[in-house]
Order: C-alpha cells, then structure tokens, then sequence
C-alpha cells in the first residue's frame, strides 16, 4: 500500500469533497451542530483514505488528524471556508 503524502492527502481531500457534496447524507438530517457534522465527515474521510494508503493515524490527544505528515483535516462550508489551523487541509462541502 502507498504511504500517504500531503500532495496525495489534497488531491485525495478534492475527490472526496467533490463526491461527498452531491449526494444526500441521511445520517446528517436535521443535525444542526457543526462540530458533530465536521467530526462525521471527518471520520468518514479518515475512513476512505485507510483503504487506499498506509499512515499515522493521529487522535483527539496529539491534536493533529495525520501527525506523520504534520497535517490536520478541518471541515468548513462553502459559505464559510477558513480555519485558524497552519498546516490544514479543507474538506470544503456545498
């Protein structure tokens, strides 16, 4: 398996962000809290990539989502696309 790499992690981070916006999540109906939006795409994206490439998976303790590439994963909206993180990758969702 190929060991995930920042270029692969934002190139990888367009194609499920591109995917995950046109169609429905059922599981997000009526949830109003963003944070747990966030953490569900998250998980699901952190999901997808365990598939496909080998890294460090980092937890809620280190405070990173990939330590092994010095990269941390943030959710925002479209109408909303910041983050005050250095070293984060955007899953950006209409």
């Amino acid at each position: 398996m190929t060991n995930l790499t920042v270029e692969i992690l934002c190139s990888e981070a367009a194609i499920f962000s591109a995917a995950e916006s046109q169609h429905p999540e059922p599981l997000l109906y009526g949830i109003t809290d963003g944070k747990a939006v966030g953490t569900y795409l998250e998980q699901k994206f952190r999901l997808y990539l365990k598939q496909r490439y080998e890294f460090i998976d980092g937890n809620s303790a280190s405070g990173i989502d990939f330590p092994g590439i010095l990269v941390d994963v943030k959710v925002t909206s479209i109408r909303q696309p910041q983050s005050s993180c250095p070293n984060t990758v955007q899953l950006r969702l209409k």
